[in-house]
């Protein structure tokens, strides 16, 4: 019947279907043989979009390519989401200064190789700006890939990668939005590009703002009704949702699922959501990626095969300069500096959405495209082998330096790692009086637009007399509990006084911080008072009601906005303040903290009493999840089962000391080490050599040497069930499960 109705429609359903079964065949046979060649799948999934494409003529081709397209978009949104899964705005606000730093330096160094080569090869100068920023994003699924099948992702530098990966990712997201608007007035304005990011920023914060404040406490609120079934409808819902939203106010439809992503990437069920979303992200990505293969065209390659080397070698030696350098300004080492610069040298997934933007936009030479595609094709084939050279390289570079340059960046490195106790402390206050600033002013701004551009026009139809007033009443009213907030002071007595007392020059920046702070808050309302009278009105009854408000506001309305913002921050490290059970105050320092037994964990399969949890860690386990089943208070005879959730009491030390052992990783098979899929039912029949001749089944050894099971005797017609005394005769037929290459020996 849909098919039916579809069809009537003029949408070529079959041929949808077709084309998708056509491309996933191709990508399936690829992957294997990537996987078999150990190369990423990415390129498997490239090479199959050429192979399906019209380029290549030994094979079928698509019927529609705006059927791919359309798979591709959807692929888009998808991954994108499943990136601001792992993205965290907690992992951004603990990313720290080098990660900053390097991936800021990175991306504008890039962005102006980028541009200069493409005036050299006489782009234009929007596509030289999109080839800039295609070059400037390393592929943080081929990094990720790289350093686990290297076994580096333990080492030292691997952190400071992935953090820098992090931040790249959120340059990615405003520079998508930027090069929108690039794109669609055809020419770069100062004044447009600011307003862009000004109106991407505001919308962030608010989305956050409303995100984090109403989704964990609704996700916990229903976490009983959370099935897998029910959580992955109910994510995927939001992240089209906020796509749609993201539309609405004028951004893509990528942009509204990375938020929202980056959202529920900070609540407790983030590790479910992203295992339940992983195989929708594995289809639609493989899509993407191999729409991406589509626009392949081996005679451009052959065409312009200088500018890809070029282009390539730009990508290799510029991320390494401006990412190793990155990290030497912010105090790393020269070893981990020259480590984080060798994993940076390749471009990946956002270089093909931000490609993909360009040509949708219809504003990118089809010629570039492919030409991104090999550039990304050739860096990730290096990008293994740059990470091995790390440390030749670093060995390399200290014997060349001299000296005394070499002992200054040991000594620099050594100081930017020390910090004082007070260095500390301000750097806690000033992050903390920033983030109240932005987060209250978007609130406020956001409340002063809504009432301006919607509920004022309302009201002039609804009452045309007293709309002013009705307007300015019910503003005022919604915004004074925000003004105090923003108005109060956003570190404690004791946190400035001891500023204060270890050096007096903290007194004055506290001093310009708490002026700036109440006169931004007045300005919000004189601005608010101002458009809806006029500049004389605005002024004097902004500042006579910005007194009131801080005169006659009580204490208990003070203590209600203290308990919001503690409640929004708790919402925004919930994942953390769950793990770690820093939330979770029982008495003096111990808390209870939620963990996840992995099948790593060396307990698992124990008894809580041989476990020895508290005799060797200090831990106590309170409650056992299993499933929608919690046991409270478990026994000494209750086991540890791999997903089981532990509610373990403790102190931060105890905690911190259990928690790498329950959640560790699960190590990876040994070399030659047997494969599930080798033990099979099978059967061998015994020559007259066989070294199982003339032994019972107990003194055969089957279990010990061969590792096998016997099951059957077949001995001539008869099938027999053997037990522990029966001898082994030729040309007996044994049914055993076993692996193959084992029973082999005893034919």
């Amino acid at each position: 019947m849909i098919l039916a109705s579809a069809s009537a429609a003029g949408f070529d359903i079959e041929g949808l279907i077709s084309d998708l079964a056509f491309i996933l065949i191709l990508g399936g046979l690829t992957t294997l043989l990537f996987k078999w060649l150990k190369q990423p799948v990415v390129l498997g999934y490239i090479v199959a979009g050429f192979l399906a494409s019209p380029n290549f003529t030994y094979l079928p081709s698509v019927t529609t390519e705006a059927n791919i397209d359309f798979w591709a978009e959807l692929g888009i949104v998808i991954l994108l989401f499943s990136l601001g899964l792992e993205f965290s705005f907690r992992k951004l606000l603990n990313a720290g200064g080098s990660a900053i730093v390097t991936a800021t330096l990175n991306i504008i160094g890039m962005i102006a190789i980028g541009f200069l080569i493409g005036h050299a090869m006489n782009f234009t100068t929007v596509n030289s700006i999109f080839l800039g920023c295609m070059i400037s994003m390393a592929s943080t699924t081929i990094i990720i890939k790289a350093l686990n099948d290297l076994g580096l992702q333990h080492r030292r530098f691997a952190p400071l990668v992935f953090a820098v990966l992090v931040v790249e990712d959120l340059f990615a997201v405003v520079m998508m939005v930027v090069l929108s608007s690039i794109a669609i007035n055809n020419t770069v304005e100062g004044g447009e590009l600011l307003l862009s990011i000004s109106k991407l920023g505001f919308f962030l914060i608010i989305w956050f703002l409303v995100g984090v404040f109403v989704l964990p406490s609704a996700l916990n609120t229903a976490r009983r009704y959370l099935n897998d079934e029910t959580l992955l409808i109910v994510s995927l819902g939001l992240c089209f949702g906020m796509a749609v939203f993201s539309v609405y106010c004028g951004f893509s439809l990528a942009l509204g699922a990375f938020v929202m992503g980056s959202i529920l990437a900070g609540t407790s069920f983030a590790e479910r959501i992203e295992h339940l979303v992983t195989p929708v992200k594995d289809l639609f990505g493989s899509v993407f990626f191999i729409s991406v293969g589509m626009m392949v065209n081996p005679s451009v390659l052959v065409e312009y095969w200088g500018p890809i080397l070029i282009i390539s070698l730009a990508v290799i030696v510029g991320s390494f300069i401006f990412g190793s350098l990155g990290m030497l300004l912010t105090g790393q080492s020269l070893k981990v500096s020259i480590e984080c610069g060798m994993s940076l040298t390749q471009i990946g997934e956002f270089s093909f959405i931000i490609a993909t933007l360009g040509m949708s936009l219809g504003v990118l030479n089809a010629d570039l495209y492919p030409i991104i595609v090999a550039v990304s094709v050739l860096t990730t084939f290096t990008t293994p082998y740059f990470i091995r050279l790390a440390d030749p390289a670093n060995r390399l570079v200290e014997k060349l330096l001299p000296r005394s340059l070499h002992f200054l960046i040991d000594r620099y490195s050594k100081q930017a790692q020390e910090e004082s106790e007070t260095s500390v402390l301000w750097r806690t206050v000033l992050k903390r009086y920033i983030w109240r600033i932005l987060l209250y002013s978007a609130v406020l701004a956001s409340i002063v637009m809504v009432s301006l551009q919607w509920l004022l026009p309302w009201l002039m139809n609804v009452m045309p007399v007293w709309y002013r007033t009705v307007c300015a009443l019910v503003t005022l009213i919604i915004m004074a509990p925000f003004m105090l907030a923003l108005s109060l002071p956003a570190s404690k007595a004791t946190e400035r006084n001891r500023l204060v007392a270890a050096n007096a020059r903290f007194d004055v920046p506290l001093i310009v911080m708490s002026i700036f702070r109440l006169l931004l808050a007045l300005g919000f309302l004189v601005y608010f008072l101002v458009s809806l009278y006029n500049t004389a009105i605005g002024l004097l009854a902004g500042v006579a009601i910005f007194l009131c408000i801080l005169l006659t506001f009580s204490n208990r309305v003070r203590r209600r906005m203290r308990r919001i913002e503690n409640q929004f921050l708790n919402n925004l490290n919930e994942r953390e303040l769950r793990r770690s059970g820093r939330n979770n105050n029982l008495v003096s320092n111990i808390h209870l903290a939620f963990m996840t037994v992995s099948y790593g964990c060396p307990f698992v399969g124990e008894r809580l009493a041989d476990s020895q949890l508290r005799a060797l860690y200090g831990a106590n386990i309170a409650t056992i999840q299993r499933g929608a089943t919690v046991i409270p208070v478990p026994g000494g005879d209750t086991r540890i089962f791999p997903g089981d959730i532990l509610g373990v009491t403790g102190t931060d030390e105890e905690i911190q000391a259990l928690l790498p052992l329950v959640e560790a990783p699960v190590p990876d098979a040994p070399e030659g080490a047997s494969r599930p899929d080798e033990y099979k039912l099978t059967s061998v029949q015994l020559s007259d050599t066989s070294p199982l001749l003339g032994l019972t089944v107990a003194s055969s050894g089957l279990r010990d040497t061969y590792k096998a099971l016997l099951v059957s005797i077949a001995r001539g017609d008869d099938f027999i069930q053997p037990d522990a005394d029966t001898v082994f005769e030729p040309h007996d037929i044994l049914w055993l499960v076993g692996s193959s290459d084992k029973l082999a020996a005893i034919k």
